[in-house]
């Protein structure tokens, strides 16, 4: 997918399907995550844009990983790539599951481990 594709009926979709698969007694929450180019860097540094690209095999391999994890029935993500302009959606990462408790940690354990081990960005 490109940074054109129509994404918010892509969230849309996700949810309408994890909703019509996933049991009932199992999915009581869905976290939606929208990675956005900044401004400006952590550094407090202006940025013009990046560059962004990813190893799609290594996001696979830790989306079923993090699907595998106990009280997780769904695990979704999106990456853009190529040159983005600030505003530009970087990413979309959807965990669903049975608990508040069971979601948030992995959740922040799924965006830590894309941003640090499987995505590359280069501020421009």
């Amino acid at each position: 997918m490109d940074k054109k594709f129509g994404r918010g009926t892509m969230i849309e979709k996700w949810i309408r399907d994890i909703k019509a698969t996933c049991a009932p007694d199992q999915l009581g929450m869905i976290l939606v995550h929208n990675g956005i180019v900044r401004g400006t860097a952590k550094d407090g540094k202006s940025v013009q844009g990046m560059v962004l690209s990813y190893d799609e095999g290594l996001l696979e391999q830790t989306l079923d990983k993090f699907r595998n994890m106990e009280g997780i029935v769904a695990v979704r993500a999106w990456i853009n790539r190529g040159e983005l302009q600030i505003g530009d959606d970087i990413m979309y990462v959807l965990v669903a599951g049975r608990f508040r408790t069971d979601v948030l940690p992995v959740f922040q354990d799924l965006i830590r481990t894309i941003k640090s081990e499987i995505v590359k960005e280069e501020e421009r």
